[in-house]
């Protein structure tokens, strides 16, 4: 089930990314020498799924893979007892109360720690105050980085980045980001040219360039694969997140949410079994977990459609294996019989993945045509269009009277505020009011979070009716089936961040943009990073130089999300360097992948939220 091939079929071969994550999981394992079992934080065994199947990690030795949970370790007959898990005080207790129940037994085993995806100084003090840290043998870490989820998507899967640099100006994750910035340049060479657009993008520009000329004794000798890098700091852009998407993969996570390229999908969309499917519709509950990739070429051709463009997708796609099929039962000859049974494999998993996609296909159109969903639609367009954003709406009264989810309802205010460049103060302290007494006064600490980061405001400058006209935000006409503009990701609405990546398509640097950019929050980035001129001259077919062939084969972008990105930015970016007289490749990297509800999630306090498990 393994299949990462995918991974290296693009100009940037990002198996070598994989490569060089697995080979430093295995010497990590390889500090324990002998019999081992590994104890995963919970957050990060899809992860890792993704770097080293199990066979790998058997032949290091490891016997048996654990969750991380209180109490007592399971039995294992495994010598090394190895933790693999993120530097979380709570996490720490948990892991003193294994090892003094493992102790409390006579247990002789020993113990490792590998922090991911770096050491800290105050949980090695925590668990030196819970009296373990004696007890390790080897307290290390394991510098995960970027994962890579597809030949062009890297994902450093920090889900409290928005929040953590935005409401607890912690910049941990900032020194990830440069740190994953650095590793990129050892693999596929520096990259020339720095531009970025918001006070994080800005600081780790800074850090970035601070670590390369303090390795004073490193010079890449790698001829640059990598044009230029594009940072965007989330918060330039809360609108596109806020907003519903409407590509195939984006309704995906926003209906059963994707992690780490996987789903958990109810189970009849699975099964081509009808009786299968009737018991298993019945129960209601019962789920599968599906990998969704570029392995499967037919998600990988739905995936960026607006939804409206998948149906009619599906049925060629039937009418094709149809036909197949109908060569199947013509063929005569020993020749054609043959040619049949070396179709077949192939004929079959297309069967498969077309019977997947119309399943799911059939649960989000059952979403889709619910007037509740079409009502938020008309809502969300009526807001970025400008339309009655100053006043109270009736759906979102009508969804706090009913008392619809919060995250649904916070999530169309804040949306409604950006649209506005803020709320007058009277309609402010309206919605706060019928909020606090539908769903409590503990929301208090989650307004002053939704207020820090932009998201809930007074009103300020009117700087959205600007950026819609210059940036050409609102598309009328967009054509949902055969795109013509981004704006089809949201039918109707293009992506800020993407408008910007646009822009810089046909510009070597801001000028141009700045009254623009001046809209905007946080600074504007330029930097310049000097490569050997050997280098430059080796990497010419691509880097824009005098060589004849430059114009060949189109630029590379790195654009790196701090905070997150949809998968409709990411639908976007593959729109732009699909089209025809593409000038630009795009490689895509986010601290995550987030939908709205994510987003809103982060900054909801613990509190105020139903009761979670720990």
């Amino acid at each position: 089930f393994f299949k990462m091939s995918h991974l290296s079929s693009a100009r940037v071969n990002l198996a070598q990314f994989r490569e060089a994550t697995r080979r430093n999981l295995l010497l990590c394992l390889d500090k324990c020498v002998g019999s081992k079992a590994i104890i995963w934080d919970d957050k990060l065994t899809g992860t890792v799924s993704l770097i080293a199947e199990y066979s790998l990690l058997k032949e290091h030795e490891v016997g048996k893979m654990f969750t991380l949970a209180k109490g007592k370790l399971p039995n294992c007959e495994e010598h090394h007892l190895v933790y693999f898990v993120r530097p979380k005080l709570e996490t720490m207790k948990i892991i003193a109360e294994n090892i003094k129940e493992e102790r409390a037994k006579g247990s002789l085993k020993d113990f490792h720690i590998f922090f991911v995806p770096n050491k800290s100084t105050l949980c090695e003090n925590k668990l030196k105050e819970l009296n373990v840290y004696a007890e390790f043998s080897t307290i290390d870490k394991f510098d995960i980085s970027l994962i890579p989820f597809e030949n062009d998507v890297l994902s450093l899967e920090q889900d409290k980045a928005f929040y953590e640099c935005y409401v607890e100006n912690d910049f941990t994750t900032l020194h990830q980001v440069a740190n994953s910035l650095m590793t990129l340049q050892a693999l596929y060479g520096v990259i020339p040219h720095i531009l970025g657009k918001g006070e994080m993008s800005a600081k780790v520009t800074e850090i970035m360039l601070r670590k390369r000329k303090e390795m004073v004794d490193y010079e890449s000798h790698i001829t640059p694969l990598i044009d230029r890098l594009l940072l965007i700091d989330r918060n330039i852009d809360l609108i596109t997140p806020l907003l519903s998407q409407l590509v195939y993969e984006g309704l995906i996570d926003e209906i059963f949410k994707i992690e780490n390229t996987n789903c958990q999908l109810p189970s009849d969309c699975i099964s081509s079994n009808k009786d299968n499917r009737q018991q298993q519709s019945d129960n209601g509950t019962s789920k599968t977990k599906v990998a969704l990739n570029s392995s499967d070429n037919l998600f990988a051709e739905l995936r960026s459609m607006n939804f409206s463009a998948v149906a009619a997708v599906l049925s060629r796609e039937a009418k094709r294996l149809a036909a197949e099929q109908e060569e199947h039962r013509t063929a005569k000859t020993v020749g054609e019989m043959k040619q049949f049974v070396h179709k077949l494999p192939h004929i079959q998993a297309a069967k498969k993945s077309l019977f997947l996609h119309t399943g799911i296909a059939e649960k989000i159109k059952e979403k889709t045509d619910l007037d509740d969903f079409r009502e938020a639609l008309g809502t969300e367009q009526e807001f970025f269009n400008g339309i009655d954003t100053d006043k109270a709406h009736p759906y979102i009264e009508k969804c706090i009277a009913t008392k619809e989810p919060l995250i649904k309802v916070l999530r169309l205010i804040c949306l409604q505020c950006c649209t506005n460049n803020g709320f007058k103060i009277k309609l402010l302290d309206y919605y706060k009011r019928e909020l606090f007494h539908t769903y409590g006064l503990e929301l208090l600490s989650t307004f002053l979070n939704l207020e820090k980061v932009g998201l809930l405001r007074q009103t300020a400058v009117r700087n959205y009716p600007t950026l819609k006209k210059n940036l050409k935000l609102v598309v009328e006409g967009v054509h949902e089936q055969n795109p013509n503009d981004i704006a089809y990701v949201h039918s109707g609405f293009a992506p800020i961040s993407i408008r910007l990546a646009q822009f810089l398509e046909r510009s070597s640097s801001w000028k141009g943009m700045e009254e623009i950019l001046k809209l905007l929050p946080g600074p504007n980035t330029e930097e310049f990073q000097d490569i050997p001129i050997s280098l430059l001259k080796k990497a010419g077919t691509h880097l824009g130089t005098n060589n004849s062939n430059s114009e060949n084969l189109p630029k590379i972008t790195l654009v790196y999300f701090i905070g997150g990105c949809t998968y409709s930015e990411i639908s976007a970016l593959r729109f732009l360097a699909q089209q025809e007289n593409a000038v630009t490749n795009y490689v895509i990297a986010t601290t995550k992948i987030i939908n709205g509800n994510d987003l809103i999630d982060s900054l909801i306090e613990n509190f105020a939220k139903a009761p979670i498990s720990a």
